[in-house]
């Protein structure tokens, strides 16, 4: 199989009706919580890419976890569009949890992220170098999650209706095994609303909403669809 094939077979699949509902597991893996955390919340280390992504997962989980956010995005070029995107991460734990959310911001590394995309730079968007960027940034916050003893991590990149929640939950199983220590929050936050909810929250903050994904490759592809 080619690599065109091998393309088009994955959005064929990505259509199908007969994939795991990543959704029901997280409400199943609530259930559990509510009996199994007795006496405190457990911890949750949560990667969140941006505000406009982060607002609903964090309302939504709020009342189960104590949520710090991760702000692993290396990805993002260029450093001013990084900065902007952190700013508004803050600006939303200010205004809308009154700085009860904890923010990590590990160092910011983007010649690095770059040089590693950049083989297939000529991907189309939502493709396996989309892939690499999802593994390398969820694999330094779930080490990170695993280092500091959370109890679990999870990504909010699931909102996203322009990224596979069956991929980045795929990922987030495989880096579970590579951090027995710390379960995998499975998750597909766009589901029963969640879009919805999401869109509210960034009307209510004003939130900047980026128009393209982060890299310096979906930058370029975004200018050129324009």
């Amino acid at each position: 199989m080619n690599e065109r094939e091998e393309y088009l077979a994955y959005w064929k699949a990505r259509k199908q009706e007969n994939k795991p509902n990543y959704y029901l597991r997280g409400e199943e893996e609530l259930e559990r919580i509510r009996t199994e955390f007795t006496d405190r919340k457990p911890r949750i280390l949560m990667h969140a890419c941006c505000a406009v992504c982060a607002g609903w997962p964090v309302t939504y989980l709020r009342d189960f976890f104590d949520i710090t956010l991760y702000y692993g995005n290396s990805n993002i070029w260029p450093e001013s569009e990084y900065e902007r995107r952190l700013n508004e991460l803050k600006r939303l734990i200010h205004e809308a949890w009154d700085d009860t959310v904890e923010l990590v911001i590990p160092p910011y590394d983007n010649p690095s992220f770059t040089e590693m995309l950049a083989p297939r730079k000529d991907d189309p968007e939502g493709w396996k170098r989309c892939f690499l960027c999802y593994e390398k940034r969820m694999d330094d916050a779930y080490a990170y999650a695993s280092e500091h003893q959370f109890d679990y991590f999870t990504t909010v990149m699931t909102i996203s209706r322009q990224k596979d929640s069956q991929k980045l939950n795929e990922i987030g199983a495989q880096l579970s095994e590579k951090y027995p220590g710390v379960r995998y929050f499975y998750s597909d936050f766009k589901k029963k609303d969640g879009q919805l909810r999401r869109n509210e929250i960034m009307a209510q903050y004003d939130l900047y909403n980026q128009n393209y994904c982060g890299c310096i490759f979906s930058l370029r592809n975004n200018e050129k669809a324009q």
